[in-house]
């Protein structure tokens, strides 16, 4: 009896013949993966948030502002809400700079661990100081 000899990647040759070539997998990539490509699309997409977060934040302030000062939580909201719309722009350029730079120089990979860090340690706290803009309430009087 002939030992069969399997191999992992599906080619098995059960019958003992000559190899038999494998199909091309149409879904698997013919080149590695591209570190920038990627980093460049995690980034963009970082942006697309922060972009509507921004939007979010500008309404949020608009509404505390015609509300005026009689709003109990006016100076708060301000407050939050300045900081939240500072540190999104701040992410923002943090993002720019970090698409600027080639993934692939190892030379850079220093600074760019340290500005995603930063990246995502302020990305943290917009998240925490928009739970408290929400816990605030931000609403529209309705004046008749």
């Amino acid at each position: 009896m002939a030992t069969e000899h399997l191999e992992m990647n599906g080619g098995a040759d059960r019958n003992g013949d000559a190899e038999v070539p494998l199909r091309p997998d149409r879904r698997r990539r013919e080149k590695p993966l591209n570190m920038n490509n990627y980093a460049n699309k995690k980034s963009v997409a970082e942006s697309m948030l922060d972009v509507a977060l921004l939007m979010a934040n500008a309404s949020q302030l608009k509404a505390v502002l015609a509300q005026g000062s009689q709003f109990p939580f006016y100076v708060p909201l301000i407050i939050l809400i300045s900081i939240s719309l500072i540190l999104q722009i701040l992410v923002g350029v943090l993002l720019i700079f970090i698409l600027k730079w080639n993934l692939n120089d190892e030379r850079m990979h220093y600074k760019l661990d340290i500005l995603e860090n930063f990246a995502t340690a302020f990305v943290f706290i917009i998240v925490v100081v928009n739970v408290f803009i929400t816990a605030f309430g931000v609403q529209m009087s309705t004046s008749s």
